[in-house]
């Protein structure tokens, strides 16, 4: 038995929750990691973990070797990893996890420039309105905007959604639009539930700071478009969402002369685990490609 195989194997059960989902991600079967952990205890002298046939979990042993297996497998990985940096290939699956509208509308158009510049990478791109769990999931990298919420991630800011405040001319047709963001108070505001405080609006650095409210939430930013669009309601949405719309007259932006707080873009990943060529070089194109657009870059 390779001792440091068995290791990783067993790591990876354990994030992942599933001795098939490490089967798939290795290209074997669910009885050969089996095989391998029974094989791993056998040789340890006890039990890893308790088996159910609904769960997984670690007996008491188990998470202190599990501790122990982490930390020596990311010790040989950075020592791999000091040896070999500026030869490591940007090849291999990179796994990529981001908020559906974002993914859909930012990140898969620009894919094909990113494959063009590295054609051994092969994407899966992941799409949720829900902060997916990377360790579990199996994520190299996560694509988040606004503020970060788990600590447990390593970060690093990519880019800057710009914000505007819009409405449809049918909605102004018969509200009058607000002068002043104090006046959003009087109106029908449709709410995007995924930021920690989506019904307190800001403008200006803070300056001004309305709560707001309306007959509809949402956690998905393309659904409440379409609700703008419908003439239902007032949004606060990113610029990069409603571009198109505007050029079209369709959604015209209200409040020019105040500034919405915008919302830094970070990738983030497991704190546990080393940033592959293939994660770096993603994640600079991302930068790079950012700092290119004017609703996306953190600089004006």
């Amino acid at each position: 038995m390779d001792t440091l195989e068995a290791m990783s194997v067993f790591v990876r059960v354990v994030e992942r929750g599933s001795f098939s989902a490490v089967a798939r991600e290795l290209g074997t079967t669910q009885p050969t990691i089996s095989k391998q952990i029974s094989a791993l205890e056998q040789r340890l002298g006890g039990r890893l973990i308790a088996r159910s046939t609904r769960q997984l979990s670690l007996t008491d042993e188990g998470q202190r070797y599990y501790q122990q297996c982490r930390d020596i497998l990311a010790a040989i990985d950075n020592a791999e990893h000091s040896f070999q940096t500026g030869r490591e290939a940007v090849a291999g699956p990179l796994r990529v996890a981001s908020s559906v509208s974002f993914g859909r509308l930012q990140l898969a158009p620009r894919l094909r420039g990113f494959l063009q510049v590295h054609p051994q990478v092969s994407v899966d791109l992941q799409l949720s309105d829900q902060n997916v769990d990377l360790l579990s999931e199996g994520v190299d990298v996560a694509i988040r905007i606004g503020e970060l919420k788990d600590s447990n991630l390593i970060a690093r800011q990519i880019g800057l959604t710009r914000r505007l405040t819009v409405a449809s001319p049918a909605y102004l047709a018969q509200h009058p639009g607000p002068q002043t963001p104090e006046e959003l108070a009087q109106h029908n505001c449709l709410l995007f539930t995924l930021l920690k405080q989506f019904d307190t609006w800001s403008f200006d650095d803070g300056r001004y700071s309305v709560q707001v409210r309306g007959n509809v939430h949402s956690n998905n930013s393309e659904a409440i478009r379409e609700m703008v669009l419908s003439g239902l309601g007032i949004s606060l949405s990113p610029s990069w969402l409603y571009r198109e719309d505007i050029d079209a007259g369709q959604v015209v932006q209200i409040l020019p002369n105040y500034t919405p707080s915008s919302l830094p873009i970070y990738a983030v990943f497991p704190a546990n685990r080393r940033q592959s060529a293939r994660v770096r070089a993603f994640v600079d194109f991302l930068a790079e490609a950012f700092a290119q657009d004017p609703d996306l870059r953190s600089n004006s």
